[in-house]
Protein backbone atom coordinates (compact mmCIF):
# COMPACT_ATOMS: atom_id res chain seq x y z
CA UNK A 1 0.00 0.00 0.00
CA UNK A 2 1.40 3.42 -0.98
CA UNK A 3 1.86 5.97 1.75
CA UNK A 4 -0.29 9.09 1.55
CA UNK A 5 1.29 12.01 -0.23
CA UNK A 6 2.39 15.20 1.48
CA UNK A 7 1.54 18.75 0.47
CA UNK A 8 3.28 22.08 0.90
CA UNK A 9 0.88 24.96 1.39
CA UNK A 10 1.09 28.73 1.62
CA UNK A 11 -1.65 30.54 3.52
CA UNK A 12 -2.45 34.14 4.40
CA UNK A 13 -3.25 34.72 8.06
CA UNK A 14 -6.05 37.02 9.17
CA UNK A 15 -3.49 39.72 10.03
CA UNK A 16 -2.06 39.62 6.49
CA UNK A 17 1.11 37.68 7.29
CA UNK A 18 2.03 34.56 5.33
CA UNK A 19 2.53 31.04 6.67
CA UNK A 20 4.04 28.04 4.88
CA UNK A 21 3.67 24.49 6.16
CA UNK A 22 3.33 20.85 5.15
CA UNK A 23 0.52 18.38 5.78
CA UNK A 24 -0.98 15.15 4.51
CA UNK A 25 -4.48 16.66 4.68
CA UNK A 26 -4.25 20.41 4.01
CA UNK A 27 -7.94 21.10 4.62
CA UNK A 28 -7.78 19.49 8.07
CA UNK A 29 -4.52 21.29 8.86
CA UNK A 30 -5.99 24.71 7.96
CA UNK A 31 -8.98 23.89 10.18
CA UNK A 32 -6.57 23.03 13.00
CA UNK A 33 -4.77 26.34 12.53
CA UNK A 34 -8.08 28.21 12.61
CA UNK A 35 -9.08 26.37 15.80
CA UNK A 36 -5.83 27.41 17.51
CA UNK A 37 -4.47 23.85 17.43
CA UNK A 38 -1.95 24.39 14.63
CA UNK A 39 1.48 25.94 14.64
CA UNK A 40 2.27 28.44 17.37
CA UNK A 41 2.79 31.17 14.75
CA UNK A 42 -0.79 30.93 13.47
CA UNK A 43 -2.48 30.98 16.89
CA UNK A 44 -4.48 34.16 17.19
CA UNK A 45 -3.77 35.09 13.56
CA UNK A 46 -6.72 33.31 11.95
CA UNK A 47 -8.66 32.72 9.93
CA UNK A 48 -6.22 31.43 7.34
CA UNK A 49 -6.83 31.71 3.61
CA UNK A 50 -5.18 29.03 1.51
CA UNK A 51 -3.18 30.58 -1.34
CA UNK A 52 -1.37 27.69 -3.01
CA UNK A 53 -0.84 23.94 -2.51
CA UNK A 54 1.77 21.63 -4.06
CA UNK A 55 1.59 17.87 -3.58
CA UNK A 56 4.79 15.88 -3.05
CA UNK A 57 5.45 12.15 -3.09
CA UNK A 58 7.72 12.19 -0.07
CA UNK A 59 7.81 14.04 3.22
CA UNK A 60 11.46 14.94 2.74
CA UNK A 61 10.70 16.69 -0.53
CA UNK A 62 7.84 18.60 1.07
CA UNK A 63 10.13 19.68 3.92
CA UNK A 64 12.81 20.91 1.51
CA UNK A 65 10.28 22.90 -0.51
CA UNK A 66 8.80 24.34 2.69
CA UNK A 67 12.25 25.48 3.82
CA UNK A 68 12.97 27.04 0.41
CA UNK A 69 9.66 28.93 0.50
CA UNK A 70 10.21 30.11 4.07
CA UNK A 71 13.57 31.57 3.01
CA UNK A 72 11.94 33.67 0.27
CA UNK A 73 11.14 37.33 0.86
CA UNK A 74 7.48 38.25 1.25
CA UNK A 75 7.10 39.59 -2.31
CA UNK A 76 8.38 36.31 -3.77
CA UNK A 77 5.94 34.36 -1.59
CA UNK A 78 3.11 36.54 -2.88
CA UNK A 79 4.30 35.83 -6.42
CA UNK A 80 3.89 32.10 -5.66
CA UNK A 81 0.24 32.76 -4.85
CA UNK A 82 -0.23 34.52 -8.18
CA UNK A 83 1.68 31.93 -10.19
CA UNK A 84 1.69 28.41 -8.66
CA UNK A 85 4.03 27.23 -11.44
CA UNK A 86 6.80 29.02 -9.55
CA UNK A 87 6.33 26.53 -6.72
CA UNK A 88 6.75 23.71 -9.24
CA UNK A 89 9.96 25.36 -10.42
CA UNK A 90 11.25 25.43 -6.83
CA UNK A 91 10.39 21.73 -6.48
CA UNK A 92 12.24 20.88 -9.71
CA UNK A 93 15.34 22.79 -8.66
CA UNK A 94 15.34 20.98 -5.31
CA UNK A 95 14.97 17.61 -7.07
CA UNK A 96 17.88 18.39 -9.40
CA UNK A 97 20.03 19.50 -6.46
CA UNK A 98 19.20 16.30 -4.56
CA UNK A 99 20.34 14.24 -7.54
CA UNK A 100 23.74 15.96 -7.51
CA UNK A 101 24.46 15.28 -3.83
CA UNK A 102 27.26 12.91 -3.06
CA UNK A 103 26.32 9.84 -1.05
CA UNK A 104 27.32 9.83 2.59
CA UNK A 105 30.63 8.10 3.16
CA UNK A 106 31.90 7.15 6.61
Amino acid sequence: MASPSWSVYLARCGDGTLYCGIARNVKARISAHDAGKGARYTRGRGPLTLLVVRRCREKGTALRIELAVKRLPRLRKLALAENPDLLTAIARSISRAAGRRKPYMS
